[in-house]
């Protein structure tokens, strides 16, 4: 009973050298005790020498059967277990209502009734197959248990073995089934029995075996066969709107399979919406990858969904345990494991969804209890593989327009549940993309594996911060640019002003241009918006308020975005901000150095550091010195920079109008903005002004300045933005009471708006520039004849 592959019916190649064998048969009908003994006939045959003997083990276990263990466990050390049984196949060819059916009781086609088993042999017996798990030794068991368990008694021995017969078994059904079946069974008794768990208990004041218990049965989980069936019937009803083909990067996930073959992981999903968690094991389903078990919040059990969920693989944790060392422990020991049994864990890397479309700061939580196992050898590497989930368009971005302007979430349950479902299908939403960045080793980064508590804990939570960074960094690095991200962008510098189709098809070609240049990740429908009518499609799809209002009736079709559309737009222009982060960095920077005295190229400098700086809390950045390089590159397009930099004023300018795309005013203006706006608020705030206060002073202050044209549109005025306003100011040691704190919050606030003056003189220059363009085309139009 190890890891070895297993075969359909046992050979002697794993016997002992005496040939003793005891056969282990876990049957529970005639049907089934049938088809084992004229397996036992065959495998005798195959083996005249051996002397094989049989023992029938119950579902139930009842005492009289343990009792029979016992006596055969302790009559020979070098005895051979061999641990055998039926396994149903299910038809190859299942529709989605019979893997719905399965549900039913007595419908599940990996556990058929006497009837249906009698039926299945007489008509299609091929798929009734006995297998049989990789045999051990007496000693060898008896050495795992007395090495790992907590027994005492011959009883508790025999249920060891049987427990190490299920699992055997369970490995040689799942190399039948393929790697999408791979998921861990009797994890409560086998961790209630551990020494190491029992240790542990008994160190925690007022713990008991019972109550630890509990807690497992709240958190265990695994992968019915039954529900990695229908994980895709579910997924598509849920995802049901999206194009029903996933967009996969086939090299990505080759690697990734391979990655998978040598060590445990965990995948760490982007997360944008709810679909997220069901798209993670449609994604490792249908690449034929071992599943998943996904963390999620408890609040998400209610009603039937509870049991379902836990059948499908979702972990449920309690939103708060701080308070709780017992479960805080269980939870620990429970993911160790998971990680030293090699099965694979997931969630999200930013613990909730990102209600503003770009990555949120990632999470450690969960984190460390996975380095703790590492730490505690329970394994020699993990493997922190980011996933990157993107669509097309969401039905949630009214919701987090709603969040954004001050509204509150709605709360989980079965109503919530059937509005989400009908809105997701109300209309078509495009696709869905995942993609695979390369691994994060824990190994590389925690180094070797000296126990928990051998590291220094501040140096083991910077080294987590630095691995979850990066993971987040790559997921980042390889999330396609879609058409709606790019659209939105475009749309809302206008402020409410329509384009016609010539106009958004000429505007993006700049865009597209750098992407390529870069070599940025594009999705196929942003690669569509080279022609026309890819332009057409993309602009058509965000239209009736999606968030695009189009305008029939005159000349020709218009298309913008209303105010009150702006909030749901953002969340799709903050999709792609990242890859305009850096050039948009340089137009500020430029912009600062431009009015400035002094050394102008030590200004530019100095400012695009202190840009990344103020950003840090809402975008991920490279290092400073990958950052700096990537700034000279970008500059290194532009021939003499450094001496046109230098020069100043027209120079400059100049740069700023040669300079395609130009982004800023578009990406990072209303970041600035709601920095502005919390700035202002806290020059007449008292010191110890709590965040709820600060949040609701800065919606009011902010809804005044849009209505008075101070701040450019609505988009500004936001509780999402607000928060990590919040943690900008707090860096900046704004919220801390000292004898010039007034004085240093309004010279912050100076200093955001002569950024937002800044951010004000490229968006004329990037005026100028489109003017021109397009009053050029319209000259070539002219000139060809056309309208």
């Amino acid at each position: 009973m190890t890891t070895s592959p297993a075969t359909d019916s046992a050979d002697s190649s794993g016997s002992n050298d005496t040939g003793d064998t005891l056969v282990l048969a876990f049957v529970s009908t005639p049907v089934e005790a049938d088809l084992v003994r004229e397996w036992l006939e065959r495998y005798r045959e195959a083996q005249p020498d051996a002397r094989t003997e049989l023992l029938r083990i119950d579902p139930e276990r009842p005492p009289s059967v343990m009792a029979r263990l016992v006596g055969q466990l302790e009559r020979d050390e070098q005895r051979s277990i061999l641990p055998v049984r039926v396994f149903w196949m299910p038809r190859a060819e299942a529709s989605a209502l019979s893997r719905v059916i399965a549900l039913l009781p007595g419908r599940n086609p990996y556990r058929p009734n006497e009837r249906q088993q009698r039926r299945i042999v007489r008509t299609e017996s091929s798929l009734a197959r006995v297998v049989a798990g990789e045999p051990a030794t007496v000693a060898e068991l008896r050495q795992q248990w007395s090495q790992n368990t907590v027994g005492e008694n011959p009883r508790d021995f025999a249920h060891f073995v049987t427990r190490r017969a299920v699992l055997a078994l369970e490995r040689a059904e799942y190399r039948i089934l393929g790697p999408q079946y791979k998921s861990p069974r009797l994890v409560k008794p086998e961790i209630l029995a551990s020494t190491r768990f029992r240790e542990g208990l008994e160190n925690i004041p007022g713990a008991t075996v019972d109550e630890a218990g509990k807690m497992l049965d709240e958190l265990s989980t695994g992968w019915s066969r039954v529900s990695v069936d229908l994980v895709g019937v579910l997924t598509r009803l849920l995802s049901r709107g999206f194009d029903p083909e996933i967009d996969y990067d086939e090299y990505q996930v080759a690697a990734l399979r391979t990655a998978l073959e040598n060590h445990p992981a965990v995948l760490l999903f982007s997360h944008r919406s709810y679909i997220d968690g069901a798209v993670m094991p449609v994604a490792m389903q249908e690449n034929r990858l071992p599943p998943v078990h996904v963390f999620a919040g408890i609040n998400l059990s209610f009603g039937l969904m509870g049991p379902l969920l836990r059948r499908s693989g979702v972990i449920f944790i309690r939103r708060s345990i701080g308070d709780n060392p017992l479960y805080k422990y269980v939870l620990k020991e429970y993911v160790g494991y998971v990680m030293e049994k090699r099965f694979n864990l997931s969630w999200s890397i930013e613990g909730t969804r990102s209600r503003t479309g770009k990555m949120l700061p990632p999470k450690l939580g969960l984190m460390t209890y996975v380095a703790d196992a590492y730490l505690d050898d329970r394994t020699d590497d993990v493997l922190l593989q980011g996933v990157s989930i993107s669509f097309d368009q969401l039905h949630e971005t009214a919701e987090y327009a709603a969040y954004a302007r001050g509204g509150e979430k709605t709360p989980e349950g079965f109503g919530w549940l059937y509005r989400f479902i009908k809105a997701q299908g109300e209309r078509n939403y495009g696709k869905i993309y995942v993609r695979f960045p390369e691994a994060v080793s824990m190994r590389q980064y925690l180094g070797p594996r000296d126990g928990a508590d051998a590291i220094d804990p501040d140096a083991k939570r910077l080294a987590m911060q630095k691995m979850a960074i990066e993971v987040a960094w790559r997921i980042q690095r390889v999330t396609p640019i879609s058409a709606t991200g790019l659209v939105s962008a475009l749309l809302l510098t206008t402020h409410g002003l329509a384009l016609t189709l010539e106009q958004i098809h000429h505007s993006l070609q700049e865009g597209l241009d750098y992407l390529e240049r870069k070599q940025t990740p594009i999705s196929t429908s942003a690669l569509r918006l080279r022609s026309r009518d890819g332009v057409r499609a993309a602009v058509d799809a965000l239209s009736n308020g999606h968030p695009v209002t189009r305008v029939d009736g005159g000349r020709e079709a218009v298309w913008r975005i209303a105010p009150e559309d702006e909030h749901a737009a953002s969340f799709y222009r903050n999709s792609v901000i990242h890859a305009f982060l850096e050039t948009s960095i340089v137009e500020l920077a430029l912009a600062h150095a431009g009015r400035g005295e002094g050394d102008r190229l030590e200004a530019f400098w100095n400012q695009a550091m202190r840009l990344r700086d103020l950003l840090k809390f809402d975008f991920y950045f490279a290092d400073s010195a990958t950052f700096r390089d990537n700034i000279a590159e970008e500059m290194s397009w532009f021939t003499d920079w450094e001496a046109r930099v230098a020069a100043g004023g027209a120079e400059i300018d100049g740069i700023l109008s040669e300079k395609k795309p130009v982004m800023s005013d578009v990406m990072l203006r209303v970041f600035f903005e709601a920095y502005e706006i919390v700035a202002d608020v806290l020059c007449d705030a008292p010191a110890d002004i709590g965040e709820k206060e600060l949040t609701q002073l800065a919606l009011g202050v902010g809804r005044q300045y849009v209505a008075q044209g101070r701040v450019r549109s609505s988009e500004s005025v936001s509780t999402l933005l607000f928060a990590t306003a919040r943690q900008v100011v707090a860096d900046q040691q704004l919220l801390q009471d000292a004898p010039d704190l007034a004085e240093r919050r309004r010279a912050f606030r100076g200093e955001l708006r002569r950024i937002l003056k800044d951010s004000d003189h490229i968006a004329g220059i990037a005026r100028r520039e489109f003017f021109a363009r397009d009053a050029e085309a319209r000259r070539l139009r002219r000139a060809r004849g056309e309208r």
